[in-house]
């Protein structure tokens, strides 16, 4: 029984040949076309049935080292130095470093089997769910995928750091960077850095991140142009005329997905081998050895040979940069950040106090006031200017207290009528008579005007009547 446990479909289907023919039920010519064998070769395996039994019909190679094994020496070489310098790597990336670094060549999955047999290898099952498959485009530069990757990338020799990829869709080339943190600075400098070398592409996919979607709801000004509020990020690819496309999940962009996994696995191991801690030094690895050669091993051919990347824009700084709308005060400063700017008096022409203008700050720190397409000249303020009141920049001051205005029963102040309300209340309460109430809040410092009839005076709420703030008495 355990033999026939060994045993294959094969071996088993002629185990029951064999015996159909030892019960003399069959012939060895009708055996030999149910198992579509010549007659000799029937000759042979039922020979081999009568000496050996069932154990006659396995295959005499099963449990036997392969003539193309690789030696006991070789393969205790491999995993001591695997063990020694390329823990946690994967089969294939192991493969390529043993064979460069070491001059020890093995197929990665002979690898893999040893290492599942050593117990430095587990298989990954991943639960699977459906999708759309989508088409690559067609031409370089027409679909740019973009995608900000956060992993320990140092394996704890320093924080943690984000690295920005940005893979086009057709072709898989590769650009990448590292920074601090996914923000908009970072994604601004990664899309440059990719222009500067390639171009400006047709379109960018990204995810939903509020580096490139807002959330807030549309202004009065967006509402009437019938336009939907953008981030920074999305109104600089509107002006250099970028389609920027949002993800709904990440499968969506499944290619820059997919690089950073890859990027996760090698890159830091590649790190690790070259006893790189900190970002510039991860940077330059990258520019100069690392994505070279992953664009020279995994980027294909494009389905068209046309590169529609676009020209670099001369504005491309300016374009990729922070811009909001600021009121010109009367005075003709403007506040940003704290920071305060008096535009020069040359352009007192344009009118441009109680105006907005838009205030934009490069990202080398510089700032710059622009209205419609003209440049402003200013000059930043060492402190806040002083904002002097309204009425005394007109000359007029407010009356004194014992101004005949105030006698007519008119701007006596908030505080005055606070207590004529009071003296409403307490007169509705009927707690205190109204005359001696009205007496007793008269004040020196405020002239009271003689009460007719106190009762037609005040209202049900407790205030005097609109004639009598009028002085109609």
């Amino acid at each position: 029984m355990a033999e026939h446990l060994t045993m294959s479909q094969k071996e088993r289907t002629r185990l029951g040949v064999m015996r159909e023919i030892k019960a003399k039920t069959i012939t060895l010519v009708a055996g030999a076309k149910v198992l579509r064998v010549g007659y000799r070769q029937m000759k042979r395996i039922w020979l081999r049935y009568q000496n050996d039994g069932d154990a006659g019909l396995v295959h005499r190679g099963r449990g036997r080292a392969s003539n193309r094994a690789k030696p006991g020496e070789f393969r205790v070489k491999v995993l001591e130095r695997y063990d020694e310098r390329y823990v946690g790597f994967g089969p294939t990336l192991a493969c390529e470093h043993l064979k460069v670094d070491d001059g020890l060549e093995v197929d990665h999955e002979t690898l893999r089997r040893w290492l599942l047999a050593q117990g430095s290898w587990t298989m990954r099952r991943r639960r699977q769910k459906h999708r759309q498959w989508r088409e690559r485009k067609a031409c370089f530069g027409e679909l740019v995928q973009m995608d900000g990757s956060h992993h320990d990338w140092f394996e704890g020799r320093r924080g943690r750091a984000v690295l920005m990829v940005m893979i086009d869709d057709a072709t898989n080339r590769t650009h990448a960077r590292f920074f601090e943190e996914e923000t908009t600075r970072a994604a601004f400098d990664v899309f440059e850095g990719y222009t500067r070398k390639y171009g400006l592409p047709q379109s960018l996919y990204v995810d939903r991140d509020s580096i490139y979607k807002t959330t807030r709801e549309p202004n009065i000004e967006e509402q009437l142009a019938d336009e939907q509020p953008l981030t920074q990020f999305g109104r600089a690819m509107k002006r250099l005329e970028v389609n920027l496309e949002l993800a709904y999940s990440p499968q969506a962009k499944g290619r820059v997905e997919r690089r950073n996994g890859l990027f996760q696995d090698r890159l830091v191991k590649e790190l690790r081998l070259a006893g790189i801690n900190d970002l510039e030094g991860a940077n330059t690895f990258l520019e100069e050895k690392f994505l070279p050669q992953i664009n020279k091993r995994f980027c294909i051919p494009a389905a068209q040979e046309a590169d529609v990347h676009r020209a670099i824009p001369r504005d491309l700084k300016e374009a990729l940069s922070w811009e909001e709308p600021r009121l010109v005060q009367q005075d003709w400063t403007v506040t940003w950040k704290n920071r305060y700017f008096q535009i020069a008096k040359e352009h007192e022409g344009l009118c441009l106090a109680r105006k907005n203008i838009i205030v934009r700050e490069l990202r080398c720190g510089r700032v710059q006031l622009i209205t419609g397409t003209q440049r402003l000249r200013f000059k930043e303020l060492p402190a806040r200017p002083r904002r002097v009141a309204p009425r005394i920049l007109k000359g007029k001051l407010p009356p004194v207290l014992n101004h005949p205005w105030r006698k007519l029963g008119t701007a006596v102040g908030t505080p005055y009528w606070r207590q004529i309300k009071k003296q409403g209340r307490t007169a509705r309460q009927g707690t205190v008579g109204l005359q001696s109430t009205s007496a007793s809040l008269r004040s020196p410092s405020v002239p009271l005007f003689p009460l007719k009839d106190n009762q037609n005076a005040i209202n049900k709420k407790g205030t005097f009547s609109p004639e009598l703030r009028k002085g109609h008495f």
